[in-house]
Parts: C-alpha cells; structure tokens; sequence
C-alpha cells in the first residue's frame, strides 16, 4: 500500500502502526490520561468510515475533550481501523477524516494529544493480516505505545470505547477503568455485558448512554483544574 505525505509528529513503523503526537506534553511527572476510542464513541458508527460526509460528532465528545484539556490530562484516541487492514480505503482517505475531526472538535475549544491506529486484521491484507497483532484492542499496545511517548500514568487512566474490546484494553493496560457507553456497537446488549462482566476489583467497569456521561462518571474529569 502506498503511504502519503505524513502530517508532522506521525509515523507509520514497519508494523504498520500510527502513531501522532499532536501536542508534545512537557511534564515532568506522569500524569493520567484519557483514552478514547474513536467511531461510536467520538464520532458516530457508519461501518469504516472513510468519507468525510460521513462524520457526525456525537453530542457531548467536544466537552469531555476539553474538560480534560483544562485540567491538563493527555488525551488519546485509539482506534482499530480493519477497513485499512481489509484494503477497504488507505492512510489518504483516513488521514482526510481525522483532519474533519480534529478540526471540528478545534471549534469547540477540545484537541487530541496523540492519535493511534492500527490496520491489521486476520483477515486483512498483508502486511495487515496478523491474526493478533498486540497494537489491535483488546491487546494494549495502542495504549502502551501511547505511554512511552508521553508521560502517562497508565495505572490512573481511564477509557471510553463502545466495544467490549476497548474496556479490555484499558483493563489489558492496567488502567484504573474503562466505560461502556450505549452508542455505536454499544447498542447492542451483548457488547455491553461482555464490556461490564470486565470489571474486577482492580479495574472499574462502568456503563454509560453515551460519552457525556464521562464528565460524572470519570473522577479525574471532576477534579478541579
């Protein structure tokens, strides 16, 4: 597959995972982070999104983001995006979407930190056709490449996806918890149990309509700046 022209701070290795520092964070301690998953949860599921018609912001993900950027957490979205893997569309076409995303959110006053995603798949197309690539939720290598390029405190993160696969992430990642919310494949009940039976006594397990409701349900989002 050929690979376009980058935007500045991303990289493509040669495993075939994305990865871009939007905003370097210059702290001296590592802080806890906010992960998000990105179609059902940021923007609403179409089914591999690639057509920049097709993105509608889900009400409330601009004023998560931007609660977190006020009280200066590290915001990370993490997504798996098979329809790369599957040869569906290409980095052109996802970098086109994200660029709508982004700037949609700017106008709301909320910004990513860093942006991961991983194409593979088993059944992608090669070099995307690893049946379990350690980048691809439930593995944590999003999250944990994530933390080797900012200062996180994994153990006092949080994530917000509509798969039971990104609430195994965090948990995968150790992270202090993860939430379920109702939008995308989060609608159907079977996601949201196998997403809830995930909690244990280390690692929260929430449920939520959507993701406005990460403002009462994260701690960190209540904490005062």
């Amino acid at each position: 597959m050929q690979i376009p022209p980058l935007p500045d701070g991303t990289s493509i290795d040669d495993d075939g995972l994305w990865s871009q520092v939007l905003r370097p964070f210059g702290a001296d301690t590592a802080t806890p982070a906010l992960f998000l998953d990105r179609d059902g949860v940021v923007v609403e599921e179409v089914h591999y999104l690639h057509k920049v018609e097709d993105i509608h912001i889900i009400d409330g993900a601009a004023a998560v983001v931007a609660r977190a950027n006020g009280l200066g957490l590290p915001v990370i979205m993490v997504t798996n995006q098979a329809g790369i893997g599957y040869g569906m569309y290409g980095w052109a076409e996802f970098m086109d979407v994200q660029d709508v995303i982004l700037n949609a959110l700017a106008e709301d006053g909320a910004f990513f930190d860093g942006i991961y995603a991983c194409p593979h798949h088993s059944k992608g197309q090669a070099p995307y056709n690893n049946p379990d690539h350690p980048a691809r939720k439930p593995n944590p290598g999003m999250l944990l490449q994530a933390a080797r390029q900012f200062p996180i405190d994994l153990k006092n993160s949080w994530i917000v996806g509509d798969r039971a696969g990104d609430v195994e992430a965090g948990r995968n990642a150790g992270l202090t918890g993860g939430i379920h919310v109702r939008t995308g494949h989060g609608a159907e009940d079977a996601e949201r149990d196998r997403a809830l039976s995930l909690g244990t006594d280390r690692y929260r397990a929430l449920e939520a309509a959507s993701i406005a409701d990460a403002l009462e349900l994260i701690p960190l989002l209540a904490e005062e700046g």
